[in-house]
């Protein structure tokens, strides 16, 4: 595998607009999550920019940005025309997804998300956490991802994705975590797709591929890592941030 990362971001976000320059520990987030791409060292870091602004301060960073059309729908449709800018010639078999809102995003995570992608039926990854109680598994904000890993396993294939509790009965709940890993094939064949019905109904864009026929393979890994989508969630991440010291 010859993997890049690509960050989407842009400014128009619905519940906390312009959060990928909200200052966090007196830099703006998506240098923060520029960082901790870096430090997976899983291959080149680019950001997906929606607007200039964005663009500017990454490469004031020494970061790689390109500028996308800020009216595309989705940030896989952002990833894909940053990488026809960038690798037309598709030099990286594999691209990561990662959300340009993960701050505080351990680093090895970008390296466990290419782990399914050992398997050559797969034709995306991506991650769960365990759900670790009712309330968790009772948000509609929170993603449960229906999968099941025989004892000592890692990857399992995911059957659906929902915002309610699923599966039904005893036994483990997973937190989908928002990061992918494509083959270069598989993602260029998704953005060519229409929205499907369950990913309408449900909004929830991983639908599309299981509708499509595409196997999606799940790494588990400890826990979900926390993500900035409100103005409260920002408070709770320039105080996380704040306590850890950036990496010299």
């Amino acid at each position: 595998m010859n993997p890049v990362v690509v960050i989407p971001a842009r400014m128009a976000a619905t519940r906390l607009p312009g959060k990928p320059l909200a200052e966090i520990a007196g830099r703006p987030m998506i240098l923060h999550v520029l960082d901790r791409a870096r430090e997976a060292a899983i291959g080149p870091v680019i950001v997906a920019c929606g607007e200039p602004a964005i663009a500017s301060v990454v490469q004031d960073a020494g970061g790689v940005a390109v500028l996308t059309d800020p009216a595309l729908p989705s940030g896989s449709d952002r990833v894909q025309a940053a990488l026809a800018r960038l690798d037309p010639a598709g030099r990286h078999d594999v691209v990561v997804n990662l959300q340009g809102d993960l701050p505080a995003l351990p680093p090895d995570y970008l390296r466990a998300v290419l782990a399914p992608l050992a398997d050559p039926a797969a034709d995306l990854a991506t991650l769960v956490a365990p759900i670790t109680d009712a309330a968790e598994a009772a948000a509609e904000q929170v993603v449960k991802a229906a999968c099941a890993f025989r004892a000592g396993a890692t990857v399992a294939p995911a059957l659906y994705f929902s915002r309610v509790a699923i599966p039904w009965g005893d036994g483990p709940r997973w937190h989908h975590i928002g990061i992918y890993a494509w083959r270069r094939a598989a993602l260029a064949r998704f953005v060519a797709l229409p929205p499907s019905a369950l990913e309408q109904r449900e909004k929830l864009e991983q639908l599309r591929a299981l509708e499509a026929g595409m196997r999606v393979l799940c790494a588990r890994v400890d826990a979900a890592p926390f993500g900035v989508d409100t103005p409260q969630d920002l408070d709770r991440a320039r105080r996380i941030l704040a306590a850890t010291p950036e990496p010299a």
